[in-house]
């Protein structure tokens, strides 16, 4: 069973057992983490959600992504600035989806 949830403004594709990488939800490991948000479920499409759908899943770990470089400059003017920024991400396995 296939389902699209929304969380941290961003929407994923998700089955049951797949873990993926998520904006950083406030949750502690090892708890379980609710999305009622449900855009679609297997062949069931919301208008904008779909009502009493739900994805549950368990909190693996939190961490930081590699770091991303920024490099601003402008030509001619001698104008370098480089910044660097780790994101903090949430991992998640899904355990199950309802209707």
């Amino acid at each position: 069973m296939k389902a699209i949830f929304v969380t941290g403004g961003k929407q994923y594709m998700v089955e049951e057992g797949q873990e993926l990488y998520i904006e950083k939800l406030p949750n502690q490991e090892g708890t379980e983490v609710v999305f009622d948000e449900v855009l679609f479920v297997d062949g069931k499409i919301g208008k904008p959600t779909v009502s009493g759908a739900k994805v549950v899943a368990q909190v693996l770990k939190h961490g930081k992504q590699k770091k991303i470089l920024v490099f601003k400059y402008k030509p001619k003017k001698k104008y370098r600035k480089t910044q660097g920024h780790r994101q903090p991400y949430t991992k998640i396995v899904i355990k199950s989806i309802s209707k």
